[in-house]
């Protein structure tokens, strides 16, 4: 009989011990799954407009790749971006733009400037300085945020400033140009790609 007490009250210490155990176990994944949810507001977030379907879904030129490369390199990767880049490298600023931290690149793509005439793309490939700064007053020297297009107003490291409006999902530059896809981030730039290329004032 006293084996068999002793062995009930060992019974039960055992179950004392192992009951707050296992709540002690459970309570660090409760906590993990409570606090799984608070990255989701930053993933949520990511490119929109029309024009993102075309983005590659892996490789060059996809989102996730862009966000690890500095914005030229990212840029050199998106088909719809090879004018710019070659542009970018005639006017010599792939460095300018790469040693850069937080600025935003309003992108303009191939059909952008395709929109201009030969003439007027010549005439800019011939004048370097006239390029380069086209070419500037695409960039704003800080991150703009999709909740800074509807009324926004930025100077460019050309020198003038830019102006950005619309709604939802739908934002103009200068009231000319449309942002078809935007929010795209690189390691060191917001890229926002245009349908039409900006020229500064004057």
């Amino acid at each position: 009989m006293t084996m068999s007490r002793t062995g009930f009250t060992t019974a039960l210490a055992a179950a004392a011990v192992a009951i707050p155990l296992t709540a002690g176990g459970l309570a660090p994944a409760a906590h993990a799954q409570t606090s799984s949810p608070s990255p989701s507001p930053s993933t949520s977030t990511g490119p929109f407009g029309p024009g993102c379907s075309s983005l590659p879904k892996t490789g060059a030129g996809s989102a996730a790749v862009m966000a690890k490369q500095k914005v030229v390199a990212a840029a050199t990767g998106n088909a719809q971006l090879s004018t710019l880049v070659s542009y970018v490298n005639s006017a010599k600023l792939a460095n300018t733009l790469d040693s850069s931290n937080n600025i935003t690149l309003f992108a303009p793509t191939n059909a952008a400037w395709q929109k201009l005439s030969s003439s007027e793309r010549t005439n800019l490939k011939n004048n370097p300085t006239q390029l380069k700064k086209a070419l500037l007053y695409h960039v704003v020297n800080q991150p703009v945020t999709k909740a800074e297009l509807p009324n926004g107003s930025f100077t460019t490291l050309e020198g003038s400033k830019l102006t950005t409006s619309g709604s939802g999902t739908t934002f103009k530059v200068n009231n000319t140009a449309n942002i078809v896809c935007g929010d795209i981030k690189t390691a060191n730039a917001t890229v926002y790609l245009v349908d039409t290329v900006l020229m500064p004032p004057g």
